[in-house]
This record gives structure tokens, C-alpha cells and sequence, in this order.
């Protein structure tokens, strides 16, 4: 890759960085309950949500109390989503008269974006009308991060308290979460991609004749408001079928750059919201280096293997070397405006958070390349991961990391200064073991089925990489596709429909049940025999069990897929 590619990629890292620490105080603040700067603007609106829920924010719930309060509004959020999709034919502000959606795909897709998994088993542009994208999909775009985010808010508070019996309330985090953090920051986000040329309009779809004399229909509606919420929900839902790849989603390189940045902002954020909340910054920036280890691995492994380009196109002699007129590497299936290394970078964040925007085709990715970015979701979501999500997705982690430290050791792990006993580890390896179930579970049931087997487009390793693709994002709640798959299938609306709940809500149950354990517990003393958590020993160390963990469960299925398409590759026989 060029001198130019990893100049780009240096300078989105420390732009993200540089980010970390203000919006990681401002959100520790706005879940303390603080007054902060927008209080006098957004109040008015969260008393207003508290009378008509019905809920007194001073009143704290168990996690037991939290779960169920989570649960009920989120099954909610599935119902009233399916029956936008089912109803919208009678619906308002559907000028271009869009029918209704299959019950199959309408479930999928309302589990899709309820989940913060945005996996789209349709064509925006082509099947949902103005009402179902802005009250259905973007509305839960909201919902579902300010979900994620209580979630971690409610494990860090288990961490942070110490003899309660509480971890907070659900409704004033997500309230708080919505108004105080994602409008704001959305609403900026929108009138910048206005500006850029992204289309802002309730009007219809307007019509162009083409130099062949031939008339063609350009898709328009509310795209900025969509797009900017997706990106910093690390939703990933586009308003068009190309996704970010599609030029009125992400215009300019501009675009292309503030939408990877708000896709890891609040991910990224919330390891310092962490550190403050439990008395130790550098507990937070320790997570973070160790999500920074795991992305920039990724990265230049992807960047590397795109540069290099396709070595079929090689052998028919084409030029495929960067120069002044192209891009060069492996440019099957990407924007020339982003060429390999956006592309790259591009995916690479995207697989390394929950978020399913593309601005390239993944199905077009040399197979190691296409490997990794599966690599990345199957990790359990870490590497800065989804919002909120992420952050204790990664918790989970050093839960399992210090418990068996403490084994080698002959010591009560201890992290924080809670001591890690049975019941939290019991959790946490339920938590971490149930998307790799789903994963692996449900794309074997496809590939041993007439249904499954129907949906396979291309034979061989790289049809088997496709359907494991598939069930790891919507375990993963990532959404993005290798898109070689017909998933658009009764068959795999149900069975995705099915990893979506488990990748979400199995986990989360779990995260809860240790949040009220943590919090019910005494601090306990730093002595000598404590293993620090705040330094590079206890970072490696953590990198070392995720990747041991991931690779145990995950190499025998890449093996099949990525790496047999590889080697067949090499030897000249696909």
C-alpha cells in the first residue's frame, strides 16, 4: 500500500484518540447524572419521556429489575418495527407507493435493527418506504445503542459500587444516552453530510434521461439523518442497497472519513468512560490499547493483502501497480473514489465494530483479506466492538483473562478491586460461548440442507465462506454481507433472525447477572499479590486469550473457507 494509505490510516487512529478522552468525561458525567452543558436544552424533553413511561428515575432497579425493563422494551421495539414493515402500504409518506414487506423479511429486519445488527435482507431504496426507514429503522438505530450503551454503563457501575444492590435504571440510561449523546452528536453529523451533498427530502424520487435516450429513476428521501445515526450506532442500516458504497450515502472522502470516525467514537469513548467511573483512567486506556493492538493487526494485515493485488489478473498481464491514473491492488468490488487502501480501512472498522456499512463489496476481497474481516466478528465483538457492546464485550474478557491469571498463581483473581469467584466466571464464558454456538451451529444447519445449500451462489470454499459470513454477522450484530448469498430466503430471514436474538440478548442477560453480583460485592484492597490491570503485561495478556479463544473455536471453519479458497487459489485451480 502507499506511503499515502498508511498517512490516512495514522491520522483517522489519532484523530479517534485525540476524541477519547472528552467524549469519555462527557458521558461519565451525563450517566452520573451531572448537570452538563446541554441539561438546559434536552430536560424539558426527558421529563416529558419519564411522565409518559411512567418511570421515576430516582428509583434504581436490580439487574434482575434492569433485564426484564430492557427485555420488555426491546421486544416491544421487534413488534411495533414488523408492523411498520407490514403495514406501510397504508402508511403516510410512502410517495413511491412501496407494498408491504414478506412477514419472513419483515421479522428479520425488525430483529435486525432492534438487535443493533442492521443485516438487510432487502434494497432500502426498492423495498421501505419514507415512514418505515425514518419511524421504524432509524428510531431503533437510536433505541439500539442507547441499549447497549446502558448495558455497559449498568457493568460498569457493578465495577464501581461496592455493597449495592442496584446497577442503576434502565429507562434514565437510555433516555439520558438518546437526548445527551446520540442526538447532539447526530444532529451535527446530518448537517455536515447535507453539506456534502448527502439528500435531505420527503419529496419523490426524481427522474433523469440518460444520453442513450433513456429514462432512469434516482432514488432520493431522508438519507443524512438515516446515515448519520447509523454511523455513530454503529447500526450500519443504509438508506440504499450499495450502502456507503452508494454515492449519495457517502459522497466524498470527507463523508468517507467523519463516518468511519463516528463509527468507533462512542465505542472508543466508553474505555474512558470506564476508567473514570471506577477511579483509574488508565484502566480504561489499558482496554483500549488492547483494542488498538487487535485493529491495527487487522488493518495491516487487510491493507497488505488488498495492495498486493489479484494474482489471476496478474498472470493475464495486467498492470495492477499503483500509479498516477490508478490506485492499483486488488480494485474488484471497490469505489475508485476509495480505492484498496479507503476500502481496506474501511472494512477493517467496520468488522471491527457492530457496524454493518460498507463502501465495498466484501464478497470481492482476496480470501485472506475476507478471512480476517471474519476474523474480526468472530473475536466476540472487542475490538472497540459495537456501542456499548463492545466495551463489555471486551470486559468479559479480562474477567476470563485475570481468573485465570489468578489459577497460575494460586490467588482469588481480582479486577478493579472486585474479586472474580464462580459466578462471574460461570457468566462471563456463558456469555462469550453462546455466539460461537450460534455461529457455528446454525451455518452447519445450512450447509447440510436443501434450503441452505439453495441460497449458495458460488461453489466450493469461497460458497462455505459466504453462509459463515453471513451467520457470524448476524451473531456478531455486525450486518454487513459477503453478498454472494441469497439470504432473502424464509430459510435464512428465520435462521439469521434466530443468531441476531442470540448474538444479542444471550449475551446481555449474562452481562447483567455480573453487574449486580460486581456491584453487590466490598472493594478489596490492592496488596502485593494483586496483578496490576492497568499496564502491558496485564494488555498482552488480555490480546493472548481473545485471540486463543477466537482461534480455538474458529480456525477448523476458517480452514474450510478462507484459507482452502487461499491455498486452491495459489495453486492455480479456482
Amino acid at each position: 500500500m502507499s506511503g499515502q494509505g498508511w498517512l490516512q490510516d495514522i491520522l483517522f487512529a489519532a484523530a479517534l484518540v485525540a476524541l477519547v478522552k472528552p467524549l469519555g468525561g462527557y458521558m461519565a458525567h451525563v450517566f452520573a447524572g451531572d448537570r452538563v452543558f446541554l441539561r438546559r436544552l434536552f430536560a424539558p424533553f426527558e421529563s416529558l419521556l419519564y411522565r409518559a413511561a411512567g418511570v421515576n428515575p430516582a428509583v434504581e432497579q436490580s439487574w434482575l429489575g434492569y433485564a426484564f425493563s430492557l427485555l420488555v422494551f426491546n421486544l416491544a421495539g421487534i413488534g411495533v418495527l414488523y408492523a411498520l414493515q407490514r403495514l406501510q402500504a397504508a402508511l403516510p409518506l410512502n410517495p413511491q407507493r412501496m407494498t408491504a414487506m414478506p412477514p419472513d423479511l419483515s421479522l428479520n429486519t425488525a430483529v435486525s435493527f432492534t438487535s443493533n445488527t442492521s443485516w438487510q435482507s432487502y434494497g432500502g431504496d426498492t423495498t421501505a418506504s419514507y415512514f418505515t426507514q425514518m419511524a421504524g429503522i432509524t428510531v431503533q438505530s437510536f433505541l439500539s445503542a442507547a441499549t447497549g450503551i446502558a448495558v455497559a454503563v449498568a457493568l460498569i457501575r457493578g465495577f464501581a459500587r461496592q455493597s449495592a444492590g442496584t446497577v442503576g435504571n434502565f429507562w434514565a440510561d437510555m433516555f439520558r444516552c438518546a437526548l445527551y449523546i446520540l442526538l447532539p452528536i447526530s444532529l451535527l453529523a446530518a448537517v455536515l453530510f447535507v453539506w456534502q451533498g448527502v439528500p435531505q427530502t420527503l419529496g419523490g424520487y426524481a427522474g433523469a434521461i440518460t444520453p442513450e435516450d433513456v429514462r432512469q429513476t434516482i432514488a432520493l428521501g431522508p438519507v443524512a439523518s438515516q446515515e448519520a445515526i447509523k454511523m455513530l450506532s454503529s447500526d450500519g442500516g443504509g438508506f440504499f442497497n450499495a450502502n456507503s458504497a452508494h454515492p449519495f450515502e457517502n459522497p466524498t472522502a470527507l463523508t468517507n472519513l467523519v463516518g468511519m470516525g463516528l463509527i468507533f467514537l462512542i465505542g472508543a469513548a466508553l474505555t474512558n468512560t470506564f476508567g473514570r467511573m471506577v477511579g483509574s483512567q488508565r484502566q480504561g486506556w489499558a482496554l483500549l490499547a488492547a483494542m488498538g493492538i487487535l485493529f491495527a493487526s487487522g488493518l495491516v494485515a487487510v491493507s497488505t493483502l488488498e495492495a498486493r493485488g489479484n494474482p489471476f489478473l496478474a498472470g493475464l498481464g495486467v498492470d495492477q501497480m499503483p500509479s498516477v491514473s490508478q490506485a492499483g491492488g486488488n480494485m474488484e468490488g471497490k469505489e475508485v473514489r476509495f480505492g484498496p487502501a479507503g476500502s481496506s480501512l474501511f472494512a477493517t472498522v467496520t468488522t471491527a465494530s457492530s457496524s454493518g456499512a460498507v463502501n465495498a463489496m466484501h464478497d470481492s476481497f482476496m480470501p485472506l483479506a475476507g478471512g480476517v474481516l471474519m476474523a474480526n466478528m468472530m473475536l466476540d465483538e472487542v475490538i472497540v466492538g459495537g456501542v456499548g457492546s463492545g466495551l463489555f464485550g471486551m470486559l468479559l474478557f479480562a474477567v476470563v483473562t485475570v481468573f485465570i491469571a489468578g489459577l497460575m498463581v494460586g490467588r482469588t483473581p481480582e479486577y478493579v478491586g472486585k474479586k472474580i469467584e464462580a459466578t462471574e466466571v460461570k457468566m462471563a464464558m456463558l456469555a462469550l460461548l453462546c455466539v460461537p454456538a450460534a455461529i457455528l451451529g446454525l451455518a452447519a444447519v445450512a450447509v447440510v440442507t436443501a434450503p441452505g445449500v439453495a441460497g449458495i451462489t458460488n461453489a466450493g470454499p469461497h460458497g462455505f465462506s459466504e453462509i459463515l459470513y453471513a451467520y457470524t454477522s448476524a451473531a456478531a450484530t455486525n450486518g454487513s454481507a459477503f453478498a454472494g448469498l441469497n439470504a432473502n430466503t424464509p430459510f435464512y430471514n428465520l435462521t439469521l433472525s434466530l443468531a441476531m436474538f442470540i448474538g444479542r440478548y444471550f449475551v446481555i442477560v449474562p452481562v447483567l447477572a455480573i453487574a449486580g453480583s460486581l456491584a453487590a460485592k466490598r472493594v478489596v484492597p490492592v496488596s502485593s499479590g494483586t496483578l496490576p490491570t492497568d499496564g502491558a503485561l496485564f494488555v498482552c495478556f488480555l490480546v493472548g486469550v481473545i485471540v486463543l479463544m477466537g482461534g480455538l473455536t474458529f480456525f477448523p471453519a476458517l480452514s474450510l473457507g478462507p484459507l482452502a479458497e487461499h491455498f486452491l487459489m495459489r495453486a492455480g485451480r479456482l
